[in-house]
């Protein structure tokens, strides 16, 4: 599904410019444009979702191939020492852009508030 209000879907059609990291049939990650740490990058589904509070067991093999290309994420900028994954469920959480979307932090600074 597709929201045309949704700047995150409007980047996965390419409406928006992105500094793509990684792309697939179902996933994109694309680098923070006003990153948190040194590295900071966003993998979203191409498919609408809210957040991760509107996740369901049909979403399982979605959330499992996210993390996969997270790891591969990982290990291809080289993030040997560790890194973050975050996602935020809504505005009370600091959820921004409604599309679920998970973080990948590493390196400093890194703020605890706001990813």
């Amino acid at each position: 599904m597709f929201d045309p209000n949704c700047i995150f879907c409007n980047i996965v059609e390419g409406e928006i410019p992105s500094t793509k990291v990684y792309e697939d049939d179902i996933c994109l990650a694309f680098r923070d444009i006003n990153p948190l740490a040194p590295t900071h990058v966003l993998v979203i589904p191409k498919t609408h979702i809210e957040s991760c509070a509107e996740l369901t067991e049909e979403h399982e093999v979605l959330i499992g191939h996210i993390f996969t290309v997270i790891a591969k994420i990982a290990r291809d900028l080289g993030l040997d020492n560790g890194f973050r994954v975050v996602s935020n469920a809504g505005l009370e959480a600091g959820q921004t852009v409604p599309h679920l979307h998970f973080h990948i932090l590493a390196g400093r600074p890194m703020s605890a508030k706001m990813v």
